[in-house]
């Protein structure tokens, strides 16, 4: 699958990959911010944005898309950043693909299986019908119905784009993506560890790591270290960019690949 991505800077490749109901558009600031020591790739992974829809969806097919996609630009390895979902996938791809893989940083989500936890945004998004909607702020009044959360309402809103007919849709699969839900939330497995190291960004109050993860997270992850960001929820690199920013750089920089 031929994943839709932009590319900022120069320099030793990292690939950044977004969470669900995501985008790129999600992490232009913090690529710009980190363009000037690599060349960073943002990328929209399957079933999100301008990327192609697909009924398959689970971390092996999206760690084979980010495989073609590193083929595609001759990268023969990489860093590889994800958040949430896409940390899900970063794991899966640094697993999976040892040799690709540099410097793993993985944000705000562990590899074991979560219990569901966004039935209320599917079902706010399912009620919201984009093709009868005249603007933003419509669509908005109608989120707000279920979600009350603002900065929620605002992220799931950027998935909207107009048709050239002027009305509305969804960039994302919407139903694609409900219907292969518990597959995201499954655990992440390997019969062997990844041995390069690894660098976990944790949320002080999203509850997404919690201490008793961090065996699991070692035991795949030997080499990792946990770093928790405070006065942050689930979307750590937005409420927090300055500190988000340097946490990265400095672990991509320090010495050379163990």
């Amino acid at each position: 699958m031929k994943l839709n991505y932009k590319v900022f800077g120069a320099g030793q490749p990292l690939i950044i990959l977004h969470g669900l109901f995501g985008s790129l558009d999600n992490w232009q600031r913090i690529a710009k911010e980190l363009s000037g020591d690599f060349k960073v790739y943002i990328v929209d992974q399957r079933n999100h944005g301008r990327s192609p829809h697909a009924e398959e969806m689970n971390f092996e097919v999206m760690a084979a898309d980010l495989l073609e996609l590193m083929e595609d630009e001759g990268l023969e390895r990489a860093h590889i950043l994800g958040h949430s979902m896409g940390g899900k996938t970063a794991m899966q791809f640094a697993l999976s693909h040892p040799g690709r893989s540099d410097k793993l940083i993985v944000v705000d989500i562990a590899p074991k299986k979560y219990l569901p936890g966004h039935e209320l945004i599917f079902k706010a998004l399912f009620a919201l019908e984009p093709s009868k909607i005249s603007s933003r702020q419509e669509a908005d009044r109608a989120l707000s119905k279920l979600i009350g959360n603002e900065n929620i309402r605002l992220f799931l809103l950027k998935n909207l784009q107009r048709t050239p007919d002027g009305h509305f849709q969804w960039k994302m699969n919407l139903p694609v993506l409900y219907k292969n839900y518990p597959r995201i939330l499954e655990e992440i497995r390997s019969l062997y560890p990844f041995e390069h190291p690894a660098l976990f960004i944790r949320s002080e109050h999203s509850g997404y790591i919690l201490d008793e993860d961090i065996a699991k997270i070692k035991e795949l992850f030997p080499k990792a270290r946990i770093v928790t960001i405070k006065n942050t929820g689930h979307w750590v690199h937005a409420e927090a960019p300055r500190e988000f920013v340097s946490l990265v750089r400095q672990f991509l920089l320090e010495g050379e690949r163990q």
